[in-house]
């Protein structure tokens, strides 16, 4: 069972509902400037094609995509962008990271700290929890979008990983490496994905229980939340009830 891919189909639905859109739109042209910085052509550079899909996918208006590329490039002048990973731990020792991309260290620092403190975490120190994640594809379908079996066809005839029963939805992971093969393979078979990624998945879980569970919930939001956050992942177990009690 995923807590992660749990967690980030709520977040995609609430997303469809009460997302600002201007947040999206500042995160994913972070994501489009730092994928750019490595070559500005998307056919050659997986990053940036993967980073251009989904601001499409968010009606992001072409001219924005360009301008975003362009800085990426140097040819555009902008802001200078780092990427910092911060770790730490939620109630009950979860582990949680915290990817950003900022142009000012010190204040995102602060505020990632203040977020951690005031929601019942504590930051811990580079390479404290890093160990337990592991760079995958993630692909999350509903079972009600296709069946075990086609799925599982879909799994083996394009290398990836393995198929997960998680609930209400499947679960495909697969190395970064083929991840765009994978999804394309999903698509053409006409099924959609709830949600799909590249992500840091735990190596295993740790289940929360009681005001525990509503602590968690608060925390991700409230890292999330931060201006210059760009994904974040925890190795929290959270049934499908105990989200949706928490949503409701």
């Amino acid at each position: 069972m995923s807590g992660h891919s749990k967690w980030a189909t709520i977040k995609h639905k609430k997303g469809a509902l009460d997302a600002k859109r201007g947040k999206i739109f500042t995160r994913l042209i972070k994501e489009i400037t730092m994928a750019a910085k490595q070559g500005g052509d998307a056919e050659k550079n997986p990053r940036l094609r993967s980073a251009v899909a989904a601001a499409k996918a968010e009606n992001m208006p072409a001219d924005n995509i360009k301008r975003a590329i362009q800085r990426g490039t140097g040819e555009l002048e902008g802001a200078a962008y780092e990427e910092i990973t911060f770790e730490g731990y939620g109630p009950g020792g979860v582990a949680i990271l915290v990817e950003v991309t900022t142009d000012n260290r010190n204040r995102t620092v602060s505020e990632i700290r203040h977020a951690f403190g005031k929601n019942g975490g504590n930051m811990g120190e580079a390479g404290s929890v890093a160990w337990m994640f592991s760079k995958k594809g993630d692909i999350v379908i509903s079972k009600s979008a296709a069946k075990e079996d086609d799925l599982m066809n879909l799994v083996l005839e394009n290398g990836a990983d393995d198929l997960k029963d998680d609930g209400d939805n499947w679960e495909i992971l697969c190395e970064p490496s083929i991840y765009e093969t994978v999804l394309e393979a999903v698509k053409k078979a006409g099924i959609k994905p709830e949600v799909a990624e590249i992500g840091m998945i735990p190596q295993n879980y740790i289940k929360l229980e009681g005001n525990q569970v509503n602590t968690m919930v608060r925390l991700l939001e409230a890292l999330e939340d931060g201006d210059d956050v760009q994904h974040v992942y925890s190795n929290v177990d959270f049934d499908q009830a105990q989200l949706e009690a928490v949503a409701g």
